[in-house]
């Protein structure tokens, strides 16, 4: 049972790494503001798991969603003009897979335990990595064709989905 929660927390703490990268890569504060924000929910998802090997605990609903909305209204305010390489987004879309496999570790290892405490929270890791999947397919979106996603308004509708 601890190799479970040993390989997650190795999961989370793999992608702090990953998101803080991106972050001094991107030119963008914008987008650099939200890759932080990504490492930092990785930070809380990895404290939550350690916790969890030894106590019963629970994670916190995330915000990720409409912060990173609110971080995008700022961005198309700003008037700032993008300019980002085609290589970043191929950056973002290797996060995303990362995100997809651990929502899909998730999801499968709360099939696996037998305490409900720990399912609910196998499920609700689960559940904030499907955020970050949507949230990374939306700055995919946005970097591909910066412009044109922030005047159509896409990301007003992030916590819908």
């Amino acid at each position: 049972m601890t190799n479970i929660f040993e390989y997650a927390m190795q999961m989370e703490k793999d992608g702090e790494d990953y998101y803080r990268q991106l972050a001094q890569k991107t030119g963008n504060n914008g987008m650099k503001t939200i890759l932080t924000m990504l490492a930092d929910e990785e930070v809380k998802h990895y404290n939550t798991i350690e916790k969890i090997k030894t106590e019963k605990t629970q994670i916190a609903e995330s915000e990720i969603l409409t912060d990173a909305k609110n971080v995008f209204v700022q961005i198309k305010e700003s008037g700032d003009s993008f300019d980002f390489d085609i290589d970043e987004a191929d950056l973002y879309k290797k996060a995303r897979n990362i995100e997809k496999k651990g929502r899909d570790f998730y999801t499968e290892k709360a099939n696996e335990v037998t305490e409900e405490y720990q399912k609910e929270l196998f499920l609700k890791l689960a559940d904030e990595e499907q955020k970050h999947y949507i949230l990374l397919d939306n700055i995919i979106e946005f970097v591909s064709q910066p412009e044109q996603w922030l005047e159509n308004a896409e990301f007003f509708h992030l916590e819908d989905n």
